[in-house]
């Protein structure tokens, strides 16, 4: 069977690598030449676990075009273009549509035609009303697929998916004998439903994620504040049936990368175009901006204070670890607060251009970057991040606090290490700062 990718953003190019692993030939379309050069050089333009060394496994089954004619001839052909938002975090899908024209003109007869890209509820079934006279002409079927990929974690989740949620014109229809094929090639249940509640299930997937993270996030700050600690609670949690092993229970700064934003606000503009209620995705959006600025808080509380003028060091860029992506990242915010402030900071993945101008320094490294710093805080918790020794962050570093959101560090290791130690979810006083004669406005 030959499967045709439309879209070579990380969406089309983990898609269509992944499928070419499973034996599939693979026909990965793009209108940018200078992408598809790139690629077939092996060159790719993501960060993402697994993908370089899988595309090099499956490097035979996959072709990359910039011409939509090599299309023609593949049994299934997926519009799998990433969906950008805008500042108002609303997606932009101008470019689905356009590709989607582009993919229905050159696809053969008796294609089946699945869009992969996140799209508002109705829009499937708008574009196969407007463009009907020609598919029925060409024999074309066209289905909406649900896309559940996580960056960090696309490869394994494309791999091995937990169920396939497929918009359908009608639900109670056979699926393509080709599309069918495919699907079943990965082993798992296979849901249909018509378009609108497939793309409606997508935003319900994240809405129920945010209320995790969102109520997560709430019970944590009240454990720093009354001696609790979060992942003793965490523990109880999970082995509640109604909740689960697998619930998202890990405190964070919000919600960030433009996804589940998206989502949020999608769901508020139909809720306003039709009268229903949107006050809990209006509190989620709250409580994610008052998130955002937990360690700005904590630094005010505890360091400056103290310190007028200390020297912090910043372990990430990226707004999760595993991508390159800055969308709406908890710590490019903080550094556009703390601009007038000694910083240094780095990732390992985002280029230094995306603090340009904001008067920090670059490091190469995470312990370079730590040198002489009075605070160290870790806002992309990278793998890389959790194999450095404490002792050694803690020889590098003028002073011994370390704020750690997502407990890259660990942290009795930290504190064996006579580092103090600040993360989601447990209390730590300013008396601990203090400690530490290295960190008192003095000792400069």
């Amino acid at each position: 069977m030959r499967v045709g990718i439309a879209g070579l953003s990380h969406l089309g190019l983990v898609t269509g690598i992944c499928l070419a692993s499973k034996g599939f030939e693979v026909i990965g379309f793009d209108e940018d030449s200078g992408l598809v050069d790139d690629l077939c050089f092996g060159c790719l333009p993501v960060s993402e676990p697994d993908l370089p060394e899988l595309l090099y496994e499956a490097n035979d089954k996959v072709r990359f075009t910039d011409l939509a004619q090599d299309l023609a001839d593949c049994d299934v052909i997926y519009i799998a273009r990433d969906v950008p938002t805008d500042d108002q975090n609303i997606s932009r899908s101008e470019c689905v549509e356009s590709l989607l024209s582009t993919v229905v003109d050159a696809a053969g007869p008796g294609t089946t035609v699945v869009v992969h890209s996140q799209v508002s509820p109705g829009f499937t079934r708008e574009f196969v009303n407007r463009f009907g006279k020609l598919l029925d002409e060409k024999n074309l079927q066209v289905y909406y697929q649900v896309e559940t990929l996580v960056f960090g974690n696309a490869v394994k989740r494309a791999l091995e998916p937990e169920r396939y949620i497929i918009g359908c014109v009608d639900a109670n229809a056979e699926l393509s004998t080709a599309y069918r094929a495919l699907l079943r090639k990965f082993d798992c249940p296979i849901l249909q439903m018509r378009y609108e509640s497939a793309e409606l299930a997508k935003i319900s997937i994240n809405m129920f994620l945010v209320s995790s993270v969102t109520t997560t996030n709430s019970i944590a700050e009240l454990c720093e504040n009354i001696g609790a600690d979060w992942e003793e609670i965490a523990g109880a949690l999970r082995l509640d049936r109604r909740i689960g092993q697998h619930a998202y229970l890990k405190p964070g700064l919000g919600i960030a990368g433009g996804n589940l934003e998206r989502d949020l606000v999608t769901f508020q503009n139909f809720a306003a175009r039709y009268g229903t209620d949107s006050g809990v995705v209006e509190s989620w959006i709250e409580n994610s901006r008052y998130r955002a600025g937990w360690v700005l808080r904590v630094l005010h509380e505890i360091v400056f204070s103290i310190k007028t003028k200390p020297r912090i060091a910043i372990w990430g860029v990226a707004y999760k670890a595993g991508t390159h992506s800055v969308k709406n990242s908890p710590s490019l915010g903080l550094i556009e607060t703390l601009t007038s402030f000694d910083l240094c900071v780095c990732d390992p993945v985002v280029s230094p251009s995306c603090v340009e101008g904001a008067g920090v320094e670059w490091a190469e490294s995470a312990l370079d970057c730590c040198r002489a710093a009075d605070v160290l805080v870790i806002m992309t918790p990278w793998p890389e991040y959790s194999e450095l020794d404490p002792t050694l962050v803690a020889q590098a570093m003028a002073g011994k606090l370390v704020i750690d959101p997502y407990t890259a560090l660990d942290r009795l290791s930290c504190e064996s290490a006579g580092l103090e130690y600040k993360s989601l979810g447990v209390a730590v006083s300013q008396d601990q700062f203090l400690a530490d004669g290295k960190s008192k406005e003095s000792d400069k």
